[in-house]
Order: C-alpha cells, then sequence, then structure tokens
C-alpha cells in the first residue's frame, strides 16, 4: 500500500514551484471523520495539528508547515487535535 509522504518545512521556492499559494484553502475545527482519497491529494498545512491513521497501517503526525501527498485509494480517518487549515490540490 503506497504511504503519505511528508516533506517537513519545504523552502518557499518548493511551495512556488507547486504553486502552493493559489491552491484553494480548507479549514476544519476539532473532530474526527473518516476519508477515502480517489485520487491523490497533496496539501500544505497552513495551521493545527493532525493525526491521519490509513486504514490497517499507522498513525501520522503532520501539522503546520508540512507538504503532504496522500495516495489515490487511501481509506484513513483524521483526527483533528488543533483546528486545521490547508492549502490543497487532487490529481
Amino acid at each position: 500500500m503506497p504511504s503519505i509522504k511528508i516533506e517537513n518545512n519545504p523552502p518557499e521556492t518548493r511551495l512556488g514551484e507547486l504553486g502552493v499559494r493559489r491552491w484553494p484553502t480548507w479549514s476544519c475545527g476539532v473532530s474526527s471523520f473518516p476519508w477515502t482519497y480517489d485520487e491523490s491529494e497533496t496539501c500544505y498545512i497552513l495551521e493545527g495539528e493532525v493525526t491521519v491513521t490509513p486504514q490497517g497501517g499507522e498513525p501520522v503526525r503532520i501539522g503546520k508547515g508540512d507538504l503532504v501527498t496522500f495516495p489515490p485509494g487511501m481509506s484513513c480517518t483524521w483526527d483533528v487535535h488543533v483546528p486545521v487549515k490547508k492549502h490543497y490540490t487532487f490529481g
């Protein structure tokens, strides 16, 4: 099973190459919910702290400054510990 990829605090040049600042944003308060990725998603965490637990896998903690890629077909549970805001793109 493909894994979650995390780049901790990537340089602004990397974010610029990807066009992160032009991606839409999504926010969520403290909560827990299931999610399945139909296609890959790349997101950049602007604020907050989350634990994402892939079905049958180990929990992954992500937070402010992380650039994260979720593989297509992954089912997981999001546990939002601190309200999160992120830029995101699919595909």
